[in-house]
């Protein structure tokens, strides 16, 4: 065998090992990896009496790591002095997590996806939660949602939008912040 076709060989093997060391690095999560880190990452306490601790944890894992609800579902998003934005360490406002009221201009606010007195997220039942994420049309008053990411959740499985519930009736009710 010449020098040449041993470099050659050598070449592929090598780009052949580096390119699977890099593919294992960005394979996706599996399910119980999200309800580990789902469960280190959950910002409050959570209420799992008569919950699937599954399904709440890879809420969890989705509304604290993938989708970024803090940023418009609580106001404001971090505690004072803990604002990563500015160069602190992050510290989510527990008080007022997830309770909305972040304006959007003179007419949006978001609104409070915490549980309501009767458990249920934005007073939203299992199948109306799914359904506004599907296609935005709030079943309050039927309008469609004007700053909410709908289209990119509508993508999301049912056990996923199923797990972002389970996971909002998980966390206490709390009140927009000032």
């Amino acid at each position: 065998m010449s020098i040449r076709m041993f470099n050659f060989r050598a070449f592929v093997l090598v780009g052949l090992v580096t390119v699977t060391m890099l593919a294992s690095l960005v394979q996706p999560a599996t399910a119980g990896e999200k309800d580990k880190i789902g469960r280190i990452i959950a910002p409050v306490p959570l209420n799992l009496k008569g919950k699937s601790h599954s399904l709440v944890f890879q809420g969890s894992y989705l509304v604290n790591a993938a989708s970024g609800c803090n940023d418009c579902h609580t106001n404001p998003s971090y505690a004072p002095g803990y604002d990563p934005f500015q160069g602190e360490e992050e510290l989510i406002n527990t008080a007022h997590y997830l309770a909305g009221g972040r304006h959007f201009g003179p007419t949006l606010v978001s609104p409070n996806i915490t549980p309501d007195s009767e458990g249920k997220p934005a007073g939203l039942t299992r199948a109306e939660f799914i359904q506004l994420m599907r296609t935005g049309h709030d079943p309050h008053d039927g309008h469609i949602l004007q700053v909410m990411p709908w289209p990119i959740f509508r993508k999301l499985t049912d056990r996923d939008l199923s797990s972002i519930y389970e996971y909002l009736r998980a966390i206490p009710h709390a009140e927009p912040g000032p």
